[in-house]
């Protein structure tokens, strides 16, 4: 017997309303098992009166091929197909394959509303199943989501992948919106896709970098640098050495209670204790340790590192916060040390150069003694299983010493002096995260060269592969950069208020992850991008 049933769709993401016949002669739309909208009945059709023929179907029509969901970053593949898709529906539930995507099932459930049943084997309609695959070798980042009869099931290699895929279905059903018929397939352009904030010059309230932890998750930031020491202030209790601490601070209790909402979206918090340079709030309490020159003035922000206390008093400080930060990733900071900006830094800072001479030969430099620093820093740090980076003028040309070849370059800026260019570190092999200052740095008050950088902007000019001024480094050198990072700097900290900050990042972060996620030219305008993010907000 043919039954029919009408299902009442709202109108969303692609899906249009439609009348849905099931059962053996429906064809392609009635194949599958569709969720029924509240009010309606898949009851079949009452029986005619014995003895009289049964009644005509009601007419029905297919729905149409679904289109691509409109997310931020956009997915990188959907394939169409016909149906009514799905949205929350309450007392529908979150089910996993797998007990490891318990946290990720139990966030998306508290997000849209739905019951998370844990571990489950029987099928319903309405589940949303949250799944790991065994695609050995894919991106531990991609995934798959499928939204088939009346259900959605997201699966991916790591637990990472399918997190992203929920924050795909939670950015497709926002605001009533309905996730359509089809398969999402998606992975990220590149690794590193981060955002780095100067809590030293300005202190931001802890609630505040929660806010934004979960706004980097829903776009698919993986990375949040926390610049925590410069010459204004030290922003983290610290046991080792309290003396060094600012008044206004993170404890350790709150940046703990960071780290784990990060963790909870896949965001590995970097922690940036910048040195031989940019260590004014810690020289404030350790005079002694200050550098000096010939003439005995003070130089500002730079530790005297020809004095055995300054690598412990800095390696105790790194060793400190190493179980405070137990993520894979560590920045050493080394740029603008300013015995190195002087024309003679060897007449300048004679006990300098006799350290270099010490430690490395006759004939070794300033830059020499700076370089073995950095390498001794890394090594500090890398004893405890991280990965190193350092800004890209804290690497030096001619020295005899070599940076850790491990040591990945933090690309920033081709405007100061001496700077190198980027295919110069690419052609060593070493690998490169772009901080490009032309697009991605927000310096607050505006001061000196920078502009505050607009989404427009980076959304039509930038690239991964644009890591100085505005020209991109050739595409052979595509898989060593291995990400960018959009960046918050306070040089005149009161320029903004903190809920400034977030307004005025907004839109340069959403374009700034689009590119990381897919470098390609974006399918969407800017005018048209802006709008999404603005429905989604």
């Amino acid at each position: 017997m043919l039954i029919v049933a009408v299902v009442v769709v709202t109108v969303g993401a692609g899906v249009s309303l439609g009348l849905l016949a099931t059962g053996d002669d429906a064809g392609p739309a009635g194949s599958e098992q569709r969720r029924t909208a509240p009010g309606t009945s898949e009851a079949a059709s009452p029986s005619a009166p014995e003895g009289r023929p049964s009644p005509a179907p009601s007419p029905t029509r297919s729905y149409p091929l679904s289109q691509a969901p409109r997310t931020i970053p956009a997915v990188r593949s959907h394939t169409a197909a016909r149906g009514p898709g799905w949205r929350p529906e309450q007392g529908e539930r979150v089910v996993v394959s797998d007990g490891e995507l318990a946290d990720e099932g139990r966030l998306i459930a508290g997000e849209l509303g739905l019951t998370y049943a844990g571990e489950k084997d029987d099928v319903r309609a309405g589940d949303v199943r949250l799944a790991l695959n065994d695609d050995e070798g894919a991106d531990p980042e991609s995934y798959t989501m499928t939204v088939r009869g009346g259900r959605v099931t997201i699966s991916g290699p790591g637990e990472a992948g399918v997190f992203y895929g929920t924050r795909t279905l939670k950015q497709e059903v926002h605001g009533g919106g309905t996730a359509p018929e089809g398969v999402v397939r998606d992975e990220p352009a590149k690794p590193v896709r981060g955002f780095m904030l100067d809590i030293a010059r300005k202190h931001f309230t802890a609630d505040w970098i929660e806010d934004r932890v979960r706004e980097l998750g829903d776009l698919k930031f993986n990375q949040l640098g926390l610049h925590f020491s410069d010459d204004q202030g030290f922003r983290i209790e610290s046991d080792s050495h309290p003396e060094v601490v600012s008044r206004q601070h993170l404890t350790k209790a709150q940046v703990r209670k960071i780290v784990q909402l990060a963790a909870g979206r896949h965001i590995t918090v970097v922690p940036e204790i910048d040195s031989p340079g940019h260590l004014g709030a810690v020289l404030a309490a350790h005079p002694d340790l200050q550098l000096r020159n010939v003439r005995g003035v003070a130089t500002r922000g730079a530790i005297d590192i020809s004095k055995g206390e300054s690598a412990e008093i800095v390696d105790d400080l790194l060793n400190e916060y190493v179980d405070l930060f137990p993520g894979s990733q560590w920045h050493l900071g080394g740029d603008e040390y300013q015995a190195l900006v002087v024309a003679d830094p060897e007449a300048s800072y004679p006990q300098l150069a006799t350290a270099a001479r010490e430690a490395h030969g006759a004939g070794a430099t300033v830059a020499d003694l700076a370089t073995g620093w950095l390498n001794d820093r890394a090594d500090t740090v890398r004893a405890h299983g991280r990965t190193v980076r350092a800004w890209n003028d804290g690497f030096f040309r001619n020295t005899s010493v070599q940076p850790d070849k491990e040591i990945q370059v933090a690309y920033w800026t081709g405007k100061e002096i001496g700077a190198r260019v980027p295919v110069e570190y690419l052609r060593a092999g070493r690998r490169l995260i772009n901080y490009n200052d032309e697009f991605l740095y927000y310096v607050l008050g505006e001061p000196q060269t920078f502009v505050y950088p607009t989404g427009e902007r980076i959304y039509e000019q930038w690239t991964p592969r644009v890591v100085r001024g505005t020209v991109a480094v050739p595409e052979a050198y595509d898989d060593q950069i291995l990400g960018g990072t959009f960046a918050v700097w306070c040089d005149l900290a009161n320029a903004q208020t903190q809920a400034q900050v977030a307004a005025g990042i907004r839109m340069p972060l959403r374009a700034t992850v689009q590119k990381l996620w897919d470098a390609g030219r974006p399918e969407l305008s800017w005018a048209e991008f802006r709008a999404l993010a603005d429905r989604l907000s």
